[in-house]
């Protein structure tokens, strides 16, 4: 038996070594790899979900920039509208009271029309010039509306709550 022994333990060693070696080119070959594959194949989707969160974030920002504008010029234009009605309203108000003193002078027996109409000039009811004073409390009103409105939009575009100021 001991002559068979000698290529028996070669073949032993033969196939060990062999069973060795794919164990390495197994690990080396095709587990590393795979593990490679893998990682890489995490880190990519990561990457893309952070892609992805940044992209909705960005789109977010950008419909709040979009509806705060909206909302910027919602406002500004109701301070317009309110200066212009006020303005109309202050003509509409001196125009009727213009109109009350010359029918009031229209009714005196001594008076004649021409003669009232000097005395008692009746303004426009619209597009009037109104006193100073008047007028530069409804150019007042309507600039510290724009201001609130400007404040309302800085806030928004900061990312804080908005509040409507009407």
């Amino acid at each position: 038996m001991l002559k068979h022994a000698d290529p028996i333990l070669k073949l032993c060693l033969a196939a060990g070594a062999l069973l060795g070696g794919a164990g390495v080119g197994y690990y080396y070959g095709i587990y590393l790899p795979t593990q490679d594959i893998r990682r890489q194949t995490l880190a990519m989707a990561e990457k893309q979900s952070l892609a992805a969160e940044q992209s909705r974030a960005l789109a977010d920002r950008a419909r709040r920039e979009q509806a705060a504008q909206g909302e910027y010029a919602q406002c500004v234009n109701f301070a317009e509208t309110a200066y212009h009605q006020r303005w109309t309203q202050a003509c509409q108000t001196m125009h009727d009271a213009d109109q009350s003193a010359f029918e009031d002078c229209a009714d005196n027996l001594f008076s004649t029309e021409r003669g009232c109409l000097a005395k008692h000039p009746i303004r426009p009811a619209q597009d009037c010039a109104l006193p100073t004073q008047t007028a530069q409390a409804l150019s007042e009103a309507r600039e510290q509306r724009k201001m609130q409105c400007t404040a309302q939009l800085e806030t928004a575009q900061r990312g804080g709550q908005t509040t409507r100021l009407d």
